[in-house]
Protein backbone atom coordinates (compact mmCIF):
# COMPACT_ATOMS: atom_id res chain seq x y z
CA UNK A 1 0.00 0.00 0.00
CA UNK A 2 1.61 3.57 -1.17
CA UNK A 3 0.86 6.29 1.04
CA UNK A 4 -0.17 9.67 -0.07
CA UNK A 5 2.25 12.89 -0.13
CA UNK A 6 0.46 15.29 3.00
CA UNK A 7 -0.40 19.06 2.87
CA UNK A 8 -2.07 18.05 6.18
CA UNK A 9 -0.42 18.86 9.67
CA UNK A 10 -0.11 15.25 10.75
CA UNK A 11 2.66 13.27 9.32
CA UNK A 12 2.78 9.18 7.65
CA UNK A 13 5.45 7.77 6.40
CA UNK A 14 6.00 6.38 2.75
CA UNK A 15 5.47 2.69 3.57
CA UNK A 16 7.05 0.00 1.01
CA UNK A 17 4.61 -1.50 -1.39
CA UNK A 18 4.88 -4.31 -3.67
CA UNK A 19 6.20 -4.76 -6.88
CA UNK A 20 7.72 -2.00 -6.62
CA UNK A 21 10.69 -0.85 -9.74
CA UNK A 22 14.30 -0.18 -8.41
CA UNK A 23 14.82 3.12 -10.63
CA UNK A 24 18.33 4.24 -11.44
CA UNK A 25 21.09 2.08 -12.86
CA UNK A 26 24.73 2.61 -12.28
CA UNK A 27 27.61 2.00 -9.81
CA UNK A 28 27.56 4.10 -6.90
CA UNK A 29 29.94 4.46 -3.57
CA UNK A 30 28.25 2.35 -0.41
CA UNK A 31 28.46 5.29 2.10
CA UNK A 32 26.37 8.12 3.76
CA UNK A 33 26.01 10.68 6.00
CA UNK A 34 22.88 13.74 6.68
CA UNK A 35 21.60 16.28 8.06
CA UNK A 36 18.18 16.17 10.29
CA UNK A 37 16.06 18.88 9.08
CA UNK A 38 13.92 20.31 11.48
CA UNK A 39 10.36 19.33 11.07
CA UNK A 40 9.09 21.60 8.52
CA UNK A 41 5.23 23.11 9.22
CA UNK A 42 2.74 21.36 6.86
CA UNK A 43 0.52 23.96 5.62
CA UNK A 44 -3.53 23.41 4.69
CA UNK A 45 -2.79 24.80 1.36
CA UNK A 46 -4.30 23.65 -2.11
CA UNK A 47 -2.01 22.47 -4.16
CA UNK A 48 -1.00 24.58 -7.99
CA UNK A 49 -2.17 22.70 -10.55
CA UNK A 50 0.88 21.25 -11.99
CA UNK A 51 -0.64 20.40 -15.66
CA UNK A 52 -1.99 23.73 -15.82
CA UNK A 53 1.39 24.95 -15.14
CA UNK A 54 3.77 22.96 -17.28
CA UNK A 55 6.05 25.19 -19.33
CA UNK A 56 5.32 26.21 -23.29
CA UNK A 57 7.01 23.60 -25.51
CA UNK A 58 5.96 20.49 -22.99
CA UNK A 59 3.05 18.14 -23.86
CA UNK A 60 0.07 18.39 -21.74
CA UNK A 61 -0.80 15.66 -19.28
CA UNK A 62 -3.00 12.65 -20.50
CA UNK A 63 -5.68 11.70 -18.33
CA UNK A 64 -4.38 13.46 -15.60
CA UNK A 65 -5.48 11.79 -11.99
CA UNK A 66 -8.21 13.14 -9.33
CA UNK A 67 -6.72 13.80 -6.07
CA UNK A 68 -6.87 10.50 -4.47
CA UNK A 69 -5.16 9.19 -7.71
CA UNK A 70 -2.63 12.28 -7.53
CA UNK A 71 -1.91 11.47 -3.93
CA UNK A 72 -1.42 7.78 -4.61
CA UNK A 73 1.30 8.75 -7.19
CA UNK A 74 3.06 11.48 -5.04
CA UNK A 75 3.21 8.38 -2.38
CA UNK A 76 4.49 6.15 -5.30
CA UNK A 77 7.13 8.67 -6.75
CA UNK A 78 8.33 9.01 -3.25
CA UNK A 79 8.64 5.71 -2.72
CA UNK A 80 10.56 5.05 -5.96
CA UNK A 81 12.98 8.47 -4.86
CA UNK A 82 13.85 6.97 -1.76
CA UNK A 83 15.18 3.86 -3.24
CA UNK A 84 17.04 5.46 -5.93
CA UNK A 85 18.90 7.33 -3.57
CA UNK A 86 19.63 4.48 -1.74
CA UNK A 87 20.66 2.41 -4.52
CA UNK A 88 22.34 4.98 -6.30
CA UNK A 89 24.53 6.97 -3.27
CA UNK A 90 22.50 10.00 -2.77
CA UNK A 91 22.80 9.64 0.80
CA UNK A 92 23.75 11.26 4.15
CA UNK A 93 24.28 10.47 7.62
CA UNK A 94 21.83 10.22 10.22
CA UNK A 95 22.12 12.03 13.23
CA UNK A 96 19.93 9.24 14.90
CA UNK A 97 23.16 7.42 14.90
CA UNK A 98 26.23 8.74 17.19
CA UNK A 99 28.63 6.89 14.44
CA UNK A 100 26.96 7.69 11.09
CA UNK A 101 29.26 11.38 11.21
CA UNK A 102 32.65 9.42 12.02
CA UNK A 103 32.00 5.29 10.50
CA UNK A 104 31.70 5.20 6.49
CA UNK A 105 28.88 3.17 5.70
CA UNK A 106 27.10 3.38 9.41
CA UNK A 107 24.04 4.97 9.81
CA UNK A 108 22.73 5.89 6.20
CA UNK A 109 19.43 7.80 5.05
CA UNK A 110 18.40 9.47 2.00
CA UNK A 111 19.47 12.92 1.74
CA UNK A 112 16.43 15.21 2.23
CA UNK A 113 15.24 15.84 -1.45
CA UNK A 114 12.40 18.15 -3.27
CA UNK A 115 10.03 15.48 -5.20
CA UNK A 116 10.04 17.33 -8.28
CA UNK A 117 11.94 19.75 -9.64
CA UNK A 118 11.78 23.65 -9.77
CA UNK A 119 10.78 25.57 -12.41
CA UNK A 120 13.62 28.22 -13.64
CA UNK A 121 13.78 30.94 -16.41
CA UNK A 122 16.05 29.57 -19.08
CA UNK A 123 17.35 33.20 -19.48
CA UNK A 124 18.20 33.48 -15.90
CA UNK A 125 19.49 30.12 -16.16
CA UNK A 126 21.73 31.37 -19.07
CA UNK A 127 22.87 34.42 -16.90
CA UNK A 128 23.33 32.48 -13.78
CA UNK A 129 26.04 30.46 -15.67
CA UNK A 130 27.54 33.31 -17.59
CA UNK A 131 28.85 34.94 -14.51
CA UNK A 132 30.60 32.02 -13.66
CA UNK A 133 33.77 32.86 -15.25
CA UNK A 134 33.48 36.11 -14.86
CA UNK A 135 33.46 35.36 -11.16
CA UNK A 136 36.68 32.74 -11.16
CA UNK A 137 38.45 35.69 -12.33
CA UNK A 138 37.38 38.29 -10.40
CA UNK A 139 38.59 36.19 -7.00
CA UNK A 140 41.72 35.39 -8.97
CA UNK A 141 42.66 39.15 -9.07
CA UNK A 142 41.06 40.24 -5.98
CA UNK A 143 43.22 37.68 -4.09
CA UNK A 144 46.67 38.93 -5.80
CA UNK A 145 46.42 42.43 -4.55
CA UNK A 146 47.09 41.62 -0.82
CA UNK A 147 46.86 45.24 0.42
CA UNK A 148 42.71 45.71 -1.07
CA UNK A 149 42.25 42.47 1.38
CA UNK A 150 43.97 43.91 4.55
CA UNK A 151 42.87 47.23 3.87
CA UNK A 152 39.23 46.04 3.13
CA UNK A 153 39.24 44.03 6.32
CA UNK A 154 41.07 46.33 8.49
CA UNK A 155 37.62 47.33 10.72
CA UNK A 156 36.24 44.26 10.90
CA UNK A 157 39.40 42.75 12.29
CA UNK A 158 39.22 44.34 15.40
CA UNK A 159 35.22 43.07 16.24
CA UNK A 160 35.63 39.64 14.63
CA UNK A 161 38.65 37.34 16.17
CA UNK A 162 37.87 34.67 13.41
CA UNK A 163 38.48 36.93 10.40
CA UNK A 164 41.81 38.74 12.21
CA UNK A 165 43.21 35.02 12.68
CA UNK A 166 42.87 35.15 8.82
CA UNK A 167 44.22 37.87 8.24
CA UNK A 168 47.20 37.34 10.56
CA UNK A 169 47.73 34.40 8.55
CA UNK A 170 47.84 36.20 5.19
CA UNK A 171 50.39 39.20 6.77
CA UNK A 172 52.47 36.75 7.00
CA UNK A 173 52.66 35.27 3.97
CA UNK A 174 52.75 38.47 2.69
CA UNK A 175 55.54 39.27 4.56
CA UNK A 176 57.44 36.18 3.40
CA UNK A 177 56.44 37.76 -0.16
CA UNK A 178 55.24 33.79 -0.83
CA UNK A 179 53.92 33.30 -4.20
CA UNK A 180 51.23 30.97 -5.10
CA UNK A 181 52.25 30.33 -8.45
CA UNK A 182 49.38 27.18 -9.11
CA UNK A 183 46.10 28.96 -7.90
CA UNK A 184 43.04 26.17 -7.51
CA UNK A 185 39.22 27.88 -6.79
CA UNK A 186 36.46 25.82 -6.92
CA UNK A 187 33.83 28.29 -6.19
CA UNK A 188 30.05 28.51 -5.98
CA UNK A 189 27.84 32.16 -5.90
CA UNK A 190 24.44 31.40 -4.96
CA UNK A 191 21.47 33.08 -6.50
CA UNK A 192 17.93 34.03 -6.30
CA UNK A 193 15.20 35.54 -8.25
CA UNK A 194 13.77 38.35 -6.60
CA UNK A 195 10.14 38.50 -7.64
CA UNK A 196 9.84 42.09 -6.73
CA UNK A 197 12.55 43.33 -9.49
CA UNK A 198 12.28 39.93 -11.69
CA UNK A 199 16.07 40.25 -11.36
CA UNK A 200 18.62 37.23 -10.58
CA UNK A 201 20.70 38.91 -7.40
CA UNK A 202 23.57 36.97 -5.93
CA UNK A 203 23.20 36.29 -2.03
CA UNK A 204 26.76 35.49 -1.73
CA UNK A 205 29.62 33.92 -3.52
CA UNK A 206 31.71 30.89 -1.61
CA UNK A 207 34.87 30.26 -2.16
CA UNK A 208 36.12 27.57 0.55
CA UNK A 209 34.46 24.36 0.76
CA UNK A 210 31.76 24.72 -2.20
CA UNK A 211 29.56 21.83 -0.82
CA UNK A 212 27.47 19.36 -2.77
CA UNK A 213 28.66 18.93 -6.24
CA UNK A 214 28.52 15.12 -5.42
CA UNK A 215 24.82 14.80 -4.17
CA UNK A 216 23.66 17.95 -5.98
CA UNK A 217 24.70 16.30 -9.60
CA UNK A 218 22.59 13.08 -8.50
CA UNK A 219 19.31 15.18 -7.46
CA UNK A 220 19.31 16.00 -11.07
CA UNK A 221 19.75 12.48 -12.46
CA UNK A 222 17.13 11.23 -9.59
CA UNK A 223 14.75 14.02 -11.04
CA UNK A 224 15.08 13.11 -14.93
CA UNK A 225 14.29 9.43 -13.84
CA UNK A 226 11.20 10.08 -12.22
CA UNK A 227 10.19 11.78 -15.00
CA UNK A 228 11.26 9.83 -17.39
CA UNK A 229 8.66 7.23 -15.51
CA UNK A 230 5.77 9.76 -14.27
CA UNK A 231 6.38 12.80 -17.01
CA UNK A 232 3.92 12.16 -19.46
CA UNK A 233 1.06 11.82 -16.63
CA UNK A 234 2.51 15.11 -15.32
CA UNK A 235 2.86 16.87 -18.79
CA UNK A 236 6.58 17.34 -18.11
CA UNK A 237 9.70 16.94 -20.07
CA UNK A 238 13.00 14.96 -18.61
CA UNK A 239 14.62 16.76 -21.25
CA UNK A 240 14.46 20.17 -20.38
CA UNK A 241 16.45 18.90 -16.51
CA UNK A 242 19.68 20.30 -17.55
CA UNK A 243 22.80 18.06 -17.18
CA UNK A 244 24.96 18.66 -13.84
CA UNK A 245 28.82 17.14 -14.01
CA UNK A 246 29.63 19.26 -10.53
CA UNK A 247 31.40 16.37 -9.06
CA UNK A 248 33.43 15.18 -12.43
CA UNK A 249 34.57 18.44 -12.98
CA UNK A 250 35.62 19.42 -9.79
CA UNK A 251 37.03 16.25 -9.40
CA UNK A 252 38.80 17.28 -13.00
CA UNK A 253 39.96 20.34 -11.14
CA UNK A 254 41.61 18.59 -8.43
CA UNK A 255 43.26 15.97 -10.54
CA UNK A 256 44.62 18.81 -13.33
CA UNK A 257 45.65 21.03 -10.53
CA UNK A 258 47.54 17.73 -8.99
CA UNK A 259 49.38 17.08 -12.45
CA UNK A 260 50.90 20.56 -12.48
CA UNK A 261 52.06 19.95 -9.06
CA UNK A 262 54.58 17.36 -11.08
CA UNK A 263 54.78 14.87 -8.28
CA UNK A 264 53.32 11.32 -9.29
CA UNK A 265 53.70 10.03 -5.76
CA UNK A 266 51.90 13.20 -3.51
CA UNK A 267 48.08 12.94 -2.37
CA UNK A 268 45.93 15.49 -2.92
CA UNK A 269 44.63 15.94 1.16
CA UNK A 270 41.12 16.66 1.62
CA UNK A 271 40.96 18.55 5.19
CA UNK A 272 37.59 17.73 6.94
CA UNK A 273 35.69 17.97 10.16
CA UNK A 274 35.88 15.48 12.52
CA UNK A 275 31.89 14.59 12.46
CA UNK A 276 31.03 15.04 8.73
CA UNK A 277 27.54 13.44 8.31
CA UNK A 278 28.32 14.94 4.37
CA UNK A 279 30.81 12.64 4.01
CA UNK A 280 29.48 10.76 1.18
CA UNK A 281 29.29 13.89 -0.88
CA UNK A 282 32.87 14.51 -0.53
CA UNK A 283 33.58 10.72 -1.35
CA UNK A 284 32.43 11.28 -4.58
CA UNK A 285 35.05 13.37 -5.77
CA UNK A 286 37.41 11.29 -4.18
CA UNK A 287 36.00 8.38 -6.16
CA UNK A 288 35.79 10.37 -9.22
CA UNK A 289 39.43 11.65 -8.72
CA UNK A 290 40.90 7.91 -8.07
CA UNK A 291 38.82 6.31 -11.47
CA UNK A 292 39.27 9.11 -13.75
CA UNK A 293 42.96 10.43 -12.89
CA UNK A 294 44.30 7.62 -10.60
CA UNK A 295 44.74 10.25 -7.75
CA UNK A 296 44.69 8.86 -4.40
CA UNK A 297 43.61 10.98 -1.70
CA UNK A 298 43.55 11.12 2.28
CA UNK A 299 41.43 12.65 4.89
CA UNK A 300 42.56 14.14 7.89
CA UNK A 301 40.95 16.76 10.79
CA UNK A 302 42.82 20.13 11.04
CA UNK A 303 44.19 18.27 14.58
CA UNK A 304 45.66 15.66 12.81
CA UNK A 305 47.00 18.11 10.39
CA UNK A 306 49.01 19.50 13.16
CA UNK A 307 50.05 16.77 14.92
CA UNK A 308 51.33 14.60 11.30
CA UNK A 309 52.37 17.51 9.29
CA UNK A 310 55.16 19.20 8.40
CA UNK A 311 56.65 20.77 5.87
CA UNK A 312 60.52 20.04 3.99
CA UNK A 313 62.64 22.46 3.47
CA UNK A 314 61.82 22.67 -0.35
CA UNK A 315 58.52 23.57 0.81
CA UNK A 316 56.55 20.15 0.24
CA UNK A 317 53.82 19.49 2.89
CA UNK A 318 53.98 15.93 4.11
CA UNK A 319 51.40 14.16 6.30
CA UNK A 320 51.67 10.98 8.16
CA UNK A 321 55.36 10.58 5.74
CA UNK A 322 52.72 11.16 2.54
CA UNK A 323 53.83 13.96 0.49
CA UNK A 324 50.70 16.14 -0.24
CA UNK A 325 49.62 17.97 -3.86
CA UNK A 326 46.52 19.67 -3.51
CA UNK A 327 44.91 20.43 0.16
CA UNK A 328 41.30 20.75 -0.60
CA UNK A 329 39.39 22.24 2.33
CA UNK A 330 35.74 20.84 3.47
CA UNK A 331 36.33 22.89 6.97
CA UNK A 332 37.94 25.27 8.10
CA UNK A 333 35.88 28.20 7.63
CA UNK A 334 33.78 28.30 10.77
CA UNK A 335 35.11 29.43 14.22
CA UNK A 336 34.00 26.17 15.00
CA UNK A 337 36.55 24.44 12.91
CA UNK A 338 39.38 25.88 15.52
CA UNK A 339 38.64 24.81 19.05
CA UNK A 340 42.16 25.13 20.05
CA UNK A 341 45.58 26.91 18.41
CA UNK A 342 46.42 23.15 17.23
CA UNK A 343 43.99 23.89 14.20
CA UNK A 344 45.31 27.84 13.44
CA UNK A 345 48.91 25.72 13.69
CA UNK A 346 47.91 23.37 10.87
CA UNK A 347 46.04 25.98 8.63
CA UNK A 348 49.43 28.53 8.97
CA UNK A 349 51.65 25.19 8.49
CA UNK A 350 49.80 24.47 5.20
CA UNK A 351 49.98 27.96 4.00
CA UNK A 352 53.27 27.66 4.71
CA UNK A 353 54.13 24.87 2.21
CA UNK A 354 54.68 24.72 -1.68
CA UNK A 355 51.29 22.44 -1.67
CA UNK A 356 48.53 23.75 -4.03
CA UNK A 357 45.96 25.17 -1.85
CA UNK A 358 42.09 25.22 -2.37
CA UNK A 359 41.29 27.79 -1.15
CA UNK A 360 44.71 30.02 -0.70
CA UNK A 361 44.49 32.26 2.56
CA UNK A 362 43.75 35.18 -0.15
CA UNK A 363 40.93 33.21 -1.86
CA UNK A 364 39.22 32.46 1.33
CA UNK A 365 39.43 36.15 2.28
CA UNK A 366 37.83 37.68 -1.12
CA UNK A 367 34.64 35.18 -0.14
CA UNK A 368 34.15 37.40 3.35
CA UNK A 369 31.05 39.06 3.21
CA UNK A 370 32.67 42.38 3.92
CA UNK A 371 34.50 42.08 0.42
CA UNK A 372 31.45 40.94 -1.48
CA UNK A 373 29.98 44.26 -0.31
CA UNK A 374 33.41 46.43 -1.13
CA UNK A 375 33.58 44.70 -4.46
CA UNK A 376 29.66 45.95 -5.10
CA UNK A 377 31.16 49.94 -4.37
CA UNK A 378 31.64 52.15 -7.38
CA UNK A 379 34.70 52.26 -9.12
CA UNK A 380 36.05 48.83 -7.64
CA UNK A 381 35.09 46.33 -9.90
CA UNK A 382 37.50 48.20 -12.00
CA UNK A 383 40.26 48.15 -10.18
CA UNK A 384 40.55 44.19 -11.04
CA UNK A 385 38.31 43.57 -14.35
CA UNK A 386 38.96 45.53 -17.55
CA UNK A 387 36.32 44.07 -19.72
CA UNK A 388 33.86 46.30 -19.17
CA UNK A 389 30.85 43.79 -20.69
CA UNK A 390 31.85 41.52 -18.15
CA UNK A 391 31.88 44.11 -15.15
CA UNK A 392 27.99 45.15 -16.21
CA UNK A 393 27.25 41.58 -16.13
CA UNK A 394 28.23 41.57 -12.04
CA UNK A 395 26.85 44.57 -11.30
CA UNK A 396 23.31 43.46 -13.01
CA UNK A 397 23.49 40.37 -10.40
CA UNK A 398 24.37 42.54 -7.02
CA UNK A 399 21.70 43.25 -4.44
CA UNK A 400 21.87 46.28 -2.46
CA UNK A 401 25.06 45.69 0.21
CA UNK A 402 25.84 48.57 2.62
CA UNK A 403 28.32 48.80 5.26
CA UNK A 404 26.74 49.74 8.69
CA UNK A 405 28.97 53.14 8.39
CA UNK A 406 25.74 54.05 5.90
CA UNK A 407 23.41 56.15 8.37
CA UNK A 408 21.00 56.69 6.18
CA UNK A 409 20.64 52.55 5.13
CA UNK A 410 20.52 51.53 9.16
CA UNK A 411 17.61 54.66 9.41
CA UNK A 412 15.57 52.78 6.85
CA UNK A 413 16.59 48.89 8.03
CA UNK A 414 15.64 49.44 11.57
CA UNK A 415 12.05 51.16 10.53
CA UNK A 416 11.69 48.26 7.81
CA UNK A 417 13.24 45.49 8.88
CA UNK A 418 11.79 43.35 6.83
CA UNK A 419 13.53 44.55 3.93
CA UNK A 420 17.05 43.78 4.62
CA UNK A 421 19.28 41.01 6.17
CA UNK A 422 21.91 41.84 8.64
CA UNK A 423 25.07 39.35 7.97
CA UNK A 424 28.30 38.51 9.54
CA UNK A 425 31.49 37.05 8.53
CA UNK A 426 30.39 33.90 8.68
CA UNK A 427 29.79 31.29 5.93
CA UNK A 428 26.58 28.19 6.50
CA UNK A 429 23.73 28.09 7.33
CA UNK A 430 22.29 29.90 10.31
CA UNK A 431 24.11 33.02 10.92
CA UNK A 432 21.71 35.54 9.49
CA UNK A 433 19.73 37.96 11.00
CA UNK A 434 16.47 39.19 10.10
CA UNK A 435 13.00 41.00 11.30
CA UNK A 436 12.72 41.99 15.25
CA UNK A 437 15.71 40.31 15.80
CA UNK A 438 17.60 42.72 12.83
CA UNK A 439 15.95 45.83 14.38
CA UNK A 440 17.13 44.90 17.76
CA UNK A 441 20.64 44.32 16.66
CA UNK A 442 21.11 47.68 14.70
CA UNK A 443 19.31 49.87 17.29
CA UNK A 444 22.21 48.14 20.05
CA UNK A 445 25.27 48.42 17.57
CA UNK A 446 23.82 52.55 17.12
CA UNK A 447 23.99 52.76 21.11
CA UNK A 448 27.45 50.89 21.75
CA UNK A 449 28.84 53.14 18.48
CA UNK A 450 32.50 51.11 18.23
CA UNK A 451 33.95 49.60 16.01
CA UNK A 452 31.41 46.66 16.40
CA UNK A 453 29.47 48.27 13.25
CA UNK A 454 32.13 46.79 11.37
CA UNK A 455 31.28 42.60 12.20
CA UNK A 456 28.40 43.04 10.01
CA UNK A 457 26.98 44.26 6.49
CA UNK A 458 23.81 45.15 5.19
CA UNK A 459 21.80 43.43 2.45
CA UNK A 460 18.59 43.65 0.45
CA UNK A 461 16.10 40.96 1.52
CA UNK A 462 15.39 39.03 -1.63
CA UNK A 463 12.03 38.28 -2.49
CA UNK A 464 11.58 34.54 -4.32
CA UNK A 465 8.03 33.63 -5.37
CA UNK A 466 6.73 30.56 -3.33
CA UNK A 467 5.09 27.68 -4.40
CA UNK A 468 3.45 24.39 -2.38
CA UNK A 469 6.33 21.82 -3.35
CA UNK A 470 6.24 17.51 -2.18
CA UNK A 471 9.27 17.12 -0.05
CA UNK A 472 10.65 13.91 1.01
CA UNK A 473 12.59 13.31 4.08
CA UNK A 474 13.51 10.34 6.43
CA UNK A 475 11.56 8.65 3.77
CA UNK A 476 8.45 10.90 4.84
CA UNK A 477 6.88 12.46 2.12
CA UNK A 478 5.03 16.12 2.93
CA UNK A 479 3.87 19.19 1.40
CA UNK A 480 5.01 22.81 2.27
CA UNK A 481 5.49 26.25 0.71
CA UNK A 482 8.80 26.60 -0.40
CA UNK A 483 11.40 29.15 -2.09
CA UNK A 484 14.90 27.89 -3.91
CA UNK A 485 18.08 29.08 -4.50
CA UNK A 486 20.15 28.13 -7.45
CA UNK A 487 24.32 27.44 -6.85
CA UNK A 488 26.51 27.61 -9.74
CA UNK A 489 29.27 26.29 -9.51
CA UNK A 490 32.82 27.55 -10.55
CA UNK A 491 36.36 26.08 -11.45
CA UNK A 492 39.38 27.90 -11.66
CA UNK A 493 42.79 26.71 -12.41
CA UNK A 494 45.77 28.52 -13.18
CA UNK A 495 49.77 28.34 -13.46
CA UNK A 496 51.62 31.77 -13.10
CA UNK A 497 50.40 33.09 -16.44
CA UNK A 498 48.49 30.16 -17.67
CA UNK A 499 44.88 29.71 -17.19
CA UNK A 500 44.30 25.82 -17.96
CA UNK A 501 40.67 26.11 -16.61
CA UNK A 502 38.03 28.45 -16.21
CA UNK A 503 34.79 27.25 -16.27
CA UNK A 504 30.99 27.02 -15.43
CA UNK A 505 30.85 23.48 -14.37
CA UNK A 506 27.16 22.53 -12.79
CA UNK A 507 24.91 23.57 -10.28
CA UNK A 508 23.37 22.88 -7.00
CA UNK A 509 19.51 24.34 -6.03
CA UNK A 510 18.58 24.09 -2.63
CA UNK A 511 14.74 24.36 -1.37
CA UNK A 512 13.42 25.22 1.80
CA UNK A 513 9.98 26.14 3.55
CA UNK A 514 9.17 29.65 2.99
CA UNK A 515 8.71 30.46 6.64
CA UNK A 516 12.67 29.90 7.30
CA UNK A 517 15.06 32.35 7.06
CA UNK A 518 17.83 30.31 6.54
CA UNK A 519 19.11 28.32 3.93
CA UNK A 520 21.90 25.58 4.17
CA UNK A 521 21.31 21.87 3.85
CA UNK A 522 23.81 21.49 6.27
CA UNK A 523 22.87 23.04 8.54
CA UNK A 524 19.22 21.49 8.01
CA UNK A 525 17.45 24.15 6.82
CA UNK A 526 16.93 23.22 2.99
CA UNK A 527 16.65 19.86 0.83
CA UNK A 528 18.20 19.14 -2.49
CA UNK A 529 16.61 20.18 -5.55
CA UNK A 530 17.06 20.70 -9.25
CA UNK A 531 15.96 22.76 -12.01
CA UNK A 532 13.46 21.84 -14.68
CA UNK A 533 14.00 25.19 -17.38
CA UNK A 534 10.74 26.92 -18.98
CA UNK A 535 10.45 29.97 -21.09
CA UNK A 536 8.70 31.81 -18.23
CA UNK A 537 10.16 34.84 -16.69
CA UNK A 538 9.64 33.34 -13.00
CA UNK A 539 10.17 30.48 -10.72
CA UNK A 540 7.78 28.08 -8.65
CA UNK A 541 7.75 24.54 -8.12
CA UNK A 542 5.72 21.73 -9.70
CA UNK A 543 3.12 20.39 -8.23
CA UNK A 544 -0.02 18.43 -8.73
CA UNK A 545 -3.77 19.54 -8.78
CA UNK A 546 -6.67 18.82 -6.48
CA UNK A 547 -9.84 18.26 -8.75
Amino acid sequence: MSSSCLSHHHHQAVRPRRGGRFPGPGRRPAASASFALPAPRRRRAVPAAMSAEASRGVEPAEAAPGAAGQQAMLGEMAEDAAVWCAVNGLVVGDRADPRSGTVPGVGLVHAPISLLPARFPASFWKQACELAPIFNELVDRVSLDGEFLQSALSRTKLVDEFTARLLEIHEKMMALSKKEDIRLGLHRSDYMLDSETNSLLQIELNTISSSFPGLGSLVSELHRTLLNQYGKVLGLDSKRIPQNWAATQFAEALGRAWAEYNNDSAFVLMVVQPEERNMYDQYWLVNHLKESYGVKSIRKTLAQVEAEGQVLADGTLVIDGRAVAVVYFRAGYAPTDYPSEAEWRARLLMEQSSAIKCPSISYHLVGTKKIQQELAKPNVLERFLDNEEDIAKLRRSFAGLWSLDNEEIVKSAIEKPDLFVLKPQREGGGNNIYGRDLRDTLIKLQKEQGESLAAYILMQRIFPKSSLTPLVRGGDCFEDLTISELGIYGAYLRNKDKVILNNQCGYLMRTKVSSSNEGGVAAGFAVLDSIYLTDEVSTTHHSLTYS
